[in-house]
């Protein structure tokens, strides 16, 4: 019910929470027939959701999952765009993105702070610096992944440019306070861009135009960001990225129309966008790819080149990954605000030795607008979950916290997904595409007794180009949910040390030696002589 509330969701009367086409429920009727089973659903049962659709509940044990879900799991030759939404189009599969099939999407909180943690790593990578003061980055796409964007530049004392072709975007964006001003046109937003980065004061600024008809022209202009990347839905080829030449109507009309000459537009323009990126990244610009299969769509378009443009996993966030830490993140299911400050007040007297954590918490508590049930997200360790969680339960048995919180995570975590194009990208050993570990994933959180526990196919970069888990545990003060929150907030980022280690980061084997983790085989590469390892540019 939070994934589909207004507030939360992209467009929740079709049932779609986010990510182009990333559903709740594969129907209505599914839908009531879930809450259904769940209102009835015993402590010693377990409710079976195959691709947003209930089939049975089973008795099993309190201690297992109350509810197991998988979504879009396609035998591999058959996962293409074309079988796979011929198949969702007659009702027999539902496309369940990554944390919108699997009920603990936080609207846009949950990306903003991989946003921020994104781009606070380029400033000190790329700048030498804890902020992005001074600098700006040219971006795309303000939808429910991209819409985070501005507020994480501005977050980090940045200057944000965002181009979206819907202008609905861009005020829902202005509404909520991820946008600070919107530009009548691109002379007003250079103007606008020009005098903050001069300032040094941070400002985002929308603009409402299509990226392949801006990046192009300012490449023409020899204006250069510092920054460029790109957050459309391109992952979702049919309707994710609006060719440039067509409004909003005349591409809807011709999607329905003609769908081959749409998806042919819809790559000339990707093509136009990337080319535009390359030259701005030999220009001297700092380009990324932000996992949103842009550089794969580019490619199938004709245009292999646009993988120069390199992945923002292997370069900012795998140094994260190897040690355990990913976007994890809590909701209080009382609905009170104040139940999430008093766990943030929490977490920065357990936590105060941790800088980064306690900078996000107190920003987040000043800028982030709540969607839904109030929520949390940071990136936490291994160890430090643990401890997070039962910190949270004692809270709650105390009555510090006024009813149970559930505890989960993005699938976009550390051993939790296998994502050429994204999470495992150049991966030092070349297992970018063993999928085992997300399934192993699942299984042990199962084994741990999480509350609800899913594999999902598709999330991210779309159809054919990852398999990911997600899980959520429930901290209700019991004895027996302490139990529970040790195992699997001990062995769900412990499968991402040790998923690291196999491949042979250092800073992965170096953590599971202090945990003392029981390594059974040794890594199949020798340990990289720095935490992030080399970077290799993904195979297609």
């Amino acid at each position: 019910m939070n994934n589909l509330d207004p507030e939360v969701a992209r467009d929740p009367d079709h049932l779609v929470v986010y990510g182009g086409r990333g559903k709740a429920a594969r129907s209505w009727a599914d839908f009531d027939r879930i809450v259904a089973a769940l209102r009835t659903l015993r402590n010693d049962e377990t409710l079976v959701v195959q691709s947003g659709k209930p089939v049975a509940v089973f008795p099993t044990h309190p201690a297992a999952p109350r509810v197991l879900l998988a979504n879009a799991l396609m035998v591999p030759r058959w996962a293409t765009d074309e079988i796979f939404w011929d198949l969702e189009a007659r009702g027999l599969t539902m496309f369940g993105q990554m944390t919108a099939g699997s009920w603990v999407y936080i609207g846009s909180q949950g990306i903003l702070q991989g946003t921020f943690e994104t781009l606070a790593s380029l400033a000190r990578i790329e700048f030498g610096t804890p902020t992005l003061q001074g600098r700006w980055m040219l971006s795309s796409g303000l939808g429910e992944m991209g819409g985070a964007q501005p507020l994480a530049v501005t977050m980090l004392e940045g200057v944000a440019l965002i181009v979206d072709v819907d202008a609905r975007a861009v005020e829902r964006r202005l509404s909520k306070g991820y946008l600070d001003v919107r530009a009548k046109d691109l002379e007003e937003a250079l103007a606008m861009k020009d005098e903050a980065v001069h300032a040094g004061k941070p400002r985002s600024i929308g603009l409402v135009a299509n990226a392949a008809d801006v990046y192009p022209e300012l490449v023409r202009r020899g204006v250069l960001p510092d920054i460029v990347s790109d957050q459309t839905a391109a992952h979702d080829i049919s309707v994710g990225y609006i060719p440039n030449h067509f409004t909003l109507e005349e591409a809807s009309r011709l999607r329905e129309s003609d769908p081959d000459r749409y998806r042919k537009e819809v790559y000339r323009a990707i093509i136009e966008e990337a080319r535009a990126i390359l030259a701005f990244k030999e220009r001297g610009a700092r380009c990324f790819d932000y996992g949103n299969n842009f550089r794969t769509r580019a490619k199938e378009g004709g245009y292999p080149e646009a993988f120069g443009i390199e992945g923002y996993v292997p370069r900012y966030i795998r140094p994260l990954f190897a040690v355990g830490s990913g976007p994890f993140r809590w909701i209080a299911l009382s609905g009170d605000p104040e139940d999430i400050y008093r766990i943030d007040e929490a977490v920065l007297r357990t936590f105060r030795k941790e800088k980064a954590l306690c900078r996000w918490i107190r920003m987040a508590r000043e800028k982030v607008q709540f969607q839904g049930l109030p929520a949390r997200i940071c990136y936490m360790r291994y160890g430090d979950r643990e401890r997070f969680g039962l910190m949270v339960n004692r809270m709650v048995r105390s009555g510090k916290v006024s009813a149970p919180v559930a505890i989960g995570r993005d699938h976009h975590d550390t051993g939790a997904v296998a994502s050429p194009f994204r999470e495992t990208e150049a991966m030092r050993d070349g297992t970018e595409a063993i999928a085992d570990w997300p399934v192993l994933n699942a299984l042990l959180n199962a084994s741990c007794g999480a509350s609800w526990v899913s594999v999902h196919h598709g999330g991210g970069v779309g159809i054919g180009n990852s398999i990911h888990a997600g899980l959520v545990i429930v901290a209700d003060g019991t004895k027996e949910a302490e139990q529970r929150i040790r195992r699997v907030l001990n062995a769900d980022p412990g499968m991402g040390v040790v998923r690291h280690a196999d491949a042979g980061y250092s800073a992965s084997l170096s953590t599971a030696r202090k945990a003392r983790f029981q390594l059974l085989s040794p890594p199949t590469l020798a340990p990289d002589p720095a935490p992030s390892g080399k970077r290799r540019r993904p195979s297609a």
